[in-house]
């Protein structure tokens, strides 16, 4: 399942870098002649864009392309089982805990707020 997601997760970023060069190497609408009049209105100016072109059509199955690799790596994230706690938890669950070396007279056993808060401060 692992190599699925890095296939999908490349191919989603692949298609967005397409789609980013696509869309920027068309033209606006308002860089027609239109433009030159004062409106950006081109395509009512003079009458209907007709078909769209090899880049447009391009950018749109792209663009398809995209959502579909959107919603597959939704679904494959979703799916994933889901542990507990966090990562900190683990980690630290799996060192092993030595007891503390005394330096001094106290006992191990000592309640944690027993004593002076001067044992707080370090030396």
């Amino acid at each position: 399942m692992n190599w699925l997601f890095s296939l999908v997760l490349t191919i989603h970023i692949l298609v967005a870098i397409a789609i980013i060069g696509l869309v920027l190497m068309q033209h606006g609408k308002g860089a027609d002649m239109g433009a030159a009049f004062g409106s950006g209105a081109s395509g009512s100016l003079f009458g209907a864009t007709g078909s769209a072109n090899f880049l447009s059509r391009t950018t749109g199955v792209l663009a398809a392309v995209f959502f579909v690799t959107s919603l597959t790596l939704a679904y494959i994230a979703s799916s994933k089982p889901k542990t507990t706690g966090s990562v900190m938890q683990e980690t630290v669950q799996s060192e092993t805990v030595s007891p503390p070396a005394s330096t001094g007279g106290e006992s191990p056993a000592a309640p944690a707020g027993a004593g002076s808060k001067a044992k707080d401060i370090p030396k």
